[in-house]
């Protein structure tokens, strides 16, 4: 049974209820559909990652730019996808593409992806969220570590991504013990191969363990062939509706 994390006595919440964040469907032009549902009213999003070419690309791109700022007008918040390939990529190239999303597709913060877990990497990684900040003006950060970080990351950004990766890992996972100090607005949980009768039970895991963003689908990764999130899930009209509904309450 998954590890169960009360709220810790005195945790702030800011009252956001359980919904999607988005880690990134495929280019617009390959998944036209899937950006279009996005902007149906009612659909209960945190957030959008806009992943254009591995990164923003070397030229604005036209069905990017329609369909983020469509996302925007409806009040989505839209992020662009920085890879950060767990501390090797050199500062200069994270701020330049970080730039490029900005000056091209208004983005409202960003994923920081592939993001290190180590203590060590703490102030680095502290230096790009400050940065990123500065010429934000704010906006929203996202740390996507995939498991659980030192716990210094909680205060360098606005989310973190504890967990990402399959269903059969994510029923027995625990979470660390340290995250129930932090209400569950911290933190974000992408799961691929959830099977479709295992949505309520997915659901709980989430709310047992703190994390009120949430990404599941019943697409897998093929071995790690395939990127799971590229498509949406089989059943998105059923997860909307019972996060919709808060059935996970």
């Amino acid at each position: 049974m998954p590890y169960l994390t009360p709220a810790a006595p005195g945790t702030a919440s800011t009252g956001l209820s359980v919904g999607f964040g988005i880690p990134g469907y495929a280019h617009p032009l390959v998944a036209p559909l899937e950006w279009d549902e996005l902007t149906r009213p009612g659909t209960p999003l945190h957030w959008v990652v806009l992943n254009v070419s591995d990164g923003p690309g070397i030229l604005p791109d036209p069905r990017c730019l329609e369909a983020s700022g469509r996302l925007r007008n409806a009040g989505v918040r839209v992020l662009g996808h920085l890879d950060l390939t767990y501390g090797a990529r050199a500062f200069g190239e994270i701020v330049a593409d970080a730039h490029r999303y900005l000056d091209w597709y208004q983005v409202d913060g960003y994923l920081l992806d592939r993001c290190p877990t180590e203590r060590s990497t703490l102030p680095e990684i502290g230096r790009t969220v400050t940065t990123l900040r500065a010429f934000l003006g704010g906006g929203h950060l996202v740390l996507g570590h995939g498991t659980h970080p030192h716990p210094g990351y909680a205060e360098t950004a606005d989310q973190l991504v504890t967990f990402s990766g399959s269903w059969s890992d994510y029923r027995w996972s625990q979470a660390a013990e340290w995250t129930a100090d932090h209400p569950p607005e911290r933190f974000c949980h992408l799961v691929h191969g959830v099977p479709r009768g295992h949505l309520d039970e997915a659901l709980r895991i989430a709310r047992w363990q703190g994390a009120a963003t949430i990404y599941f689908t019943d697409r897998t990764d093929r071995g790690g062939r395939i990127d799971p999130w590229e498509t949406m899930p089989g059943y998105w009209d059923e997860i909307v509706s019972l996060v919709g509904t808060g059935v996970s309450e």
